[in-house]
């Protein structure tokens, strides 16, 4: 099978940890038989530095044309000082918006092999930490308007009824192969938006009824993620709550370096990057994790090409590399073996098999 990927390796350890990424994947074709062709596309700082805009209307076309897109990380301190509207985070919105993926998935799951990297209690993670956050990605707060007027300043939050119902089937779909358990967060105490949406989410679990819905406020659910994550299955929430909420987490699983993510809209091209930043502070050093980056491309395999038994590999691939005690700086512990960032993708490359 042949696949066309759009690469975006972006800013700070962007690069590095995309580099470890396609090495598996061509491993994975070697192995599958298949063949990846890669396009680069400048995105972020570097597309400032390069064509003084974050994405470029021609490297956005080079996404939308694609199969899939796999990106890195964008953004760092450089470029503080550009006008908000030209930010290397610009780019990832619009390209977003471009590829009309509106559901972000992220997944908080705690391999056992890391369960001391945890901040939480151990009587904590031995409950079990395995949930998914589905984020709606591209309406909300983020895509309202934004203006300052003297010394006030105005973001407006906006959804309707349409944005919500197609972000809530992605959750009532994705409890449905889980463990039929959803949980939709809002604000609905204090905002007129998230009314709309827990009037939306229960005029909708009427079409599922093997799934069992619950509400929790935002604040709440902030709490409860760090008391009790094994009462979760699947998360639901609009695009701030759940930018903010997916963060926190990534961080009780051991590390953001970790975790992966998929942004998937009516099309199977979908968006899939690790969920942390770009580090600029670690750039070049060969020390960032590039598990994250690399599950990611898994995700790609399984969501958006139909390549379970690839995908499959991948994630075994990475469980036999903790299991043999490898770790990156962000995961080190005692009696382990510390590795750099091109290290870790050559030793899961290695450890891949035919399922």
């Amino acid at each position: 099978m042949v696949k066309n990927i759009a690469v975006i390796r972006g800013d700070g350890i962007g690069p590095e940890i995309v580099n470890e990424a396609i090495k598996v994947l061509d491993k994975v074709a070697e192995l599958y038989g298949h063949t990846f062709n890669y396009t680069d596309v400048d995105m972020g700082g570097c597309a400032i530095d390069k064509w003084g805009d974050p994405l470029p209307e021609a490297e956005l076309k080079k996404c939308t044309e694609s199969d899939s897109v796999l990106l890195g990380a964008v953004g760092g301190d450089k470029w503080n000082d550009v006008p908000g509207n030209m930010r290397p985070e610009k780019g990832l919105l619009r390209l977003r918006a471009g590829m009309g993926v509106y559901s972000n998935n992220r997944p908080a799951k705690i391999w056992p092999q890391l369960a001391e990297a945890s901040p939480l209690k151990r009587s904590i993670v031995d409950k079990g930490i395995d949930f998914i956050i589905v984020r709606e990605l591209i309406g909300g707060i983020y895509f309202g308007e934004h203006k300052t007027e003297g010394d006030t300043a105005t973001d407006v939050l906006t959804y309707n009824e349409a944005e919500i119902e197609r972000i809530g089937r992605i959750g009532f779909e994705t409890a449905q192969k889980r463990g039929k358990r959803l949980c939709s967060v809002e604000k609905s105490n204090v905002l007129d938006s998230s009314r709309l949406w827990k009037k939306v989410m229960h005029k909708l679990a009427e079409e599922y009824p093997d799934v069992e819905l619950s509400d929790m406020l935002v604040d709440n659910c902030a709490m409860q993620i760090v008391k009790n994550p094994a009462q979760f299955d699947v998360v639901v929430t609009e695009n701030m709550f759940g930018d903010i909420l997916s963060d926190e987490a990534s961080m009780i699983t051991g590390s953001i370096g970790m975790i992966p993510s998929s942004s998937l809209g009516a099309t199977a091209c979908g968006l899939y990057e690790p969920i942390h930043g770009s580090a600029p502070d670690i750039a070049g050093k060969d020390i960032a994790n590039p598990i994250g980056t690399i599950l990611s491309a898994a995700m790609m395999l399984r969501f958006s090409f139909d390549m379970p038994q690839e995908a499959d590999a991948i994630e075994n691939a990475v469980w036999a590399y903790l299991d043999a005690g490898y770790r990156t700086a962000d995961i080190m512990s005692d009696g382990k073996t510390l590795v750099g960032c091109s290290e870790c993708g050559r030793l899961i490359a290695q450890k891949l098999k035919k399922e």
